[in-house]
């Protein structure tokens, strides 16, 4: 009887390990970019690319950045629901969900932290250092300032085109004097590109006046002191906290008839007048192209140096800038781009 038992275990032990041998060979085949395990259910049966993406708020910018990097993953090659999977998260414009989203990456074991906008890829940085998982973000204007551009990390920035402004802004205000600023004090993005601003402007003819707010509760407040200054134009910046109250500010300022200019297409599409700004989409595909490389092995963040968008455009919304009273200059209208059409 023992005999009998003792074969039926033995039996029962090389099934088992035949099991183990099988699955085992029907494992993923790709190689994650941090070596972890990758989530599985591709529609190949090969195991998935998981990759987090942080967005720190809602607003048309960013989300055309998330947008353009999915595009980006796909013209390389790679599907969603065939080579990788996405956990999106987003933080409302807060500082501690953004860290909390990190955090969750992290326990995730993800492949990859992607970040949208500043706060959110300081805070993926932070959570994916000890596990050493690559961070990759877009929609950053100064990834030195911040600390982003050394280590496991690396992107695409969206340095504003200033000195294009502000020529903008003379061909269609040539006697405009002064131009106001609403910028989160606590935005690096925000607080580099005013220091841009107050170093050029005095070389094209204008003044800058600025207000720092410190939540979008204070955005409103903010107009009220540059139109109580007298300016005579505002210029948005890629300001997240700012951006996402960009009707409240249109709304104050279109009833004082004070224009103002955007620094994105999304922004000119809200009814901002004009602006020499960025394609959101375009940042992202290239955010993508980027992220692909590595996730395959073809690259590393430590050695691709972010890369900042070269290219921008001039964008009018002829109906905001006839409401201003602007007239579009011949040889703005040659070039710039009708967000209206």
């Amino acid at each position: 009887m023992k005999t009998m038992k003792n074969k039926k275990r033995f039996a029962s032990l090389l099934l088992a390990l035949a099991l183990s041998l099988s699955l085992a060979a029907c494992g993923g085949e790709k190689s994650p970019a941090n070596g972890n395990s990758s989530t599985g259910g591709g529609e190949d049966g090969k195991d998935m690319y998981l990759i987090g993406i942080s967005q720190y708020g809602e607003h048309a910018s960013l989300d055309n950045c998330r947008i353009g990097f999915l595009q980006g993953l796909e013209e390389a090659g790679l599907k969603e629901g065939v080579d990788f999977k996405v956990d999106y998260q987003n933080a409302g414009f807060d500082d501690n969900i953004a860290t909390q989203i990190g955090t969750t990456f992290s326990a995730e074991n993800v492949d990859m932290m992607v970040a949208v906008a500043t706060p959110s890829a300081t805070a993926c940085f932070a959570a994916a250092e000890d596990k050493d998982i690559p961070v990759v973000f877009t929609a950053i204007t100064d990834p030195v300032g911040a600390k982003l551009d050394s280590g496991n990390i690396t992107g695409t920035s969206d340095v504003l085109p200033v000195e294009g402004q502000l020529k903008l802004i003379r061909d269609l205000q040539p006697h405009a004097g002064t131009i106001g600023i609403i910028y989160t004090t606590s935005e690096a993005n925000s607080v580099y590109s005013v220091g841009v601003y107050e170093e050029l402007a005095a070389s094209a003819g204008f003044a800058i006046e600025s207000v720092g707010v410190t939540s979008q509760a204070e955005v409103t407040q903010a107009v009220d002191t540059l139109l109580s200054r007298g300016v005579d134009c505002l210029s948005n910046l890629t300001d997240n906290t700012v951006v996402g109250v960009l009707p409240a500010i249109l709304e104050k300022t279109n009833e004082a008839g004070v224009p103002v200019y955007g620094s994105e297409v999304e922004q000119m599409k809200l009814g901002c007048v004009a602006g020499a700004g960025l394609d959101y989409i375009k940042l992202g595909i290239q955010t993508g192209q980027m992220a692909a490389k590595i996730l395959r092995g073809e690259a590393t963040c430590q050695d691709t140096p972010y890369e900042v968008i070269e290219n921008f455009d001039l964008y009018v919304n002829p109906e905001a800038l006839g409401a201003m009273g602007l007239a579009i200059p011949e040889d703005v209208a040659s070039t710039a781009i009708d967000v209206t059409k």
